[in-house]
């Protein structure tokens, strides 16, 4: 069995190609944009997956399998998608469960997505990620085949990829690491959510491949174990103080309508201000029921190996740090600011 995996290397993507590497009868192919060295039965194709001559050179050949991990705008998407599901006899496309309007009981596949139900016209002009994911699944649907598989993850982890709320690790661990204050929103944090470990995500996707019952059919894999977002936040706490001996500042502001000004307001309202938890019932009907790792047991493992080996991405959303300093009277180094135009942007939205 050939399998192609259109970028491989995130915290879904490297479980997977670490199951599959102990499948004898599987020759995986992985696009990655650095060079990684090839092992047993997993060959690296360095490369974009999204520049289209690249993507050209792989579409020579057909596959058993491709898994496509690529985030799309929905052009991009209906440009290939003839080709992807020409090339091979199942073709796994990564939807997300922020695709899912608000709904007051567990959230089934048939649930309401946005694409379905929303009204919003400035919201319906954007392609912004929950909606493109539903506009993307109906693509698929209107395909005149059913040799594909939907899956919809939620919130994925693993010990480099730690969120809480809309905030990535490099947004509100960073700051905590530094003695500064994690500013979080009530309306967020009395929420509900489920968090995943990665390699959960990925065993239920093995178990998908080559299964002629998930042709045709959309599944999200999630944990139907849920939180709030203010438990996993003073969560994260213990762990902290338990790891370094000091505790992180914590600033509960009243909502997010500040926090919508220098953030994506989208997946805000239409996501994290939602309750998020899911019935498994469907997936659990083609591969069996599964237990999947406790949220605070992973959350912890991974959290602590990330303190013991931080690894962070070179990024910074200046208008969220002026934001929060604005409000906690602290402040950042304009040293610690990479780009002049950046350190200007930080300074009036932190001093005026």
């Amino acid at each position: 069995m050939e399998i192609l995996i259109l970028g491989g290397t995130g915290a879904m993507g490297v479980p997977l190609v670490n199951l599959l590497s102990k499948k004898e009868d599987a020759k995986v192919y992985v696009t990655t944009r650095s060079k990684k060295e090839n092992y047993g039965n997993i060959t690296y194709l360095q490369g974009n997956a999204k520049n289209s001559v690249f993507f050209n050179s792989l579409m020579t050949k057909e596959y058993d399998v491709i898994i496509d991990f690529m985030v799309y705008t929905t052009e991009e998407l209906k440009n290939r998608l003839e080709i992807l599901l020409n090339k091979t006899k199942q073709y796994f496309f990564f939807s997300s469960s922020r695709c899912y309007a608000d709904s007051k009981e567990r959230i089934r596949e048939n649930s309401p997505r946005l694409v379905d139900i929303c009204e919003e016209p400035e919201y319906l002009a954007l392609d912004e990620y929950g909606m493109a994911k539903g506009r993307e699944e109906n693509l698929l649907k209107s395909a005149g085949k059913s040799n594909w598989t939907i899956i919809r993850p939620y919130i994925t982890y693993n010990a480099y990829r730690i969120q809480l709320g809309v905030y990535e690790k490099e947004d509100w661990l960073k700051r905590a690491l530094k003695g500064k204050t994690i500013i979080f929103p009530k309306d967020i944090a009395d929420k509900k959510t489920s968090l995943t470990y990665g390699p959960d995500v990925a065993g239920a996707i093995v178990d998908l491949i080559g299964n002629e019952k998930a042709y045709g059919e959309a599944f999200h894999i999630t944990t139907e174990e849920s939180h709030t977002w203010r438990e996993i936040l003073y969560f994260y706490c213990d762990v902290i103080e338990k790891k370094t001996g000091k505790r992180p500042k914590v600033k509960i502001v009243d909502n997010s309508y500040d926090l919508q000004k220098v953030w994506n307001k989208w997946q805000i309202k239409y996501d994290r201000l939602y309750n998020r938890e899911f019935d498994n019932s469907k997936i659990e009907s083609i591969r069996g029921h599964y237990e999947y790792k406790d949220t605070f047991k992973g959350l912890e493992e991974c959290l602590n190996e990330f303190l013991e080996h931080p690894i962070w991405i070179p990024s910074m959303n200046v208008k969220y740090e002026a934001y929060c300093d604005r409000i906690t009277g602290e402040s950042t180094p304009l040293r610690d600011i990479p780009g002049k135009k950046a350190k200007l942007i930080y300074l009036m939205q932190r001093y005026l």
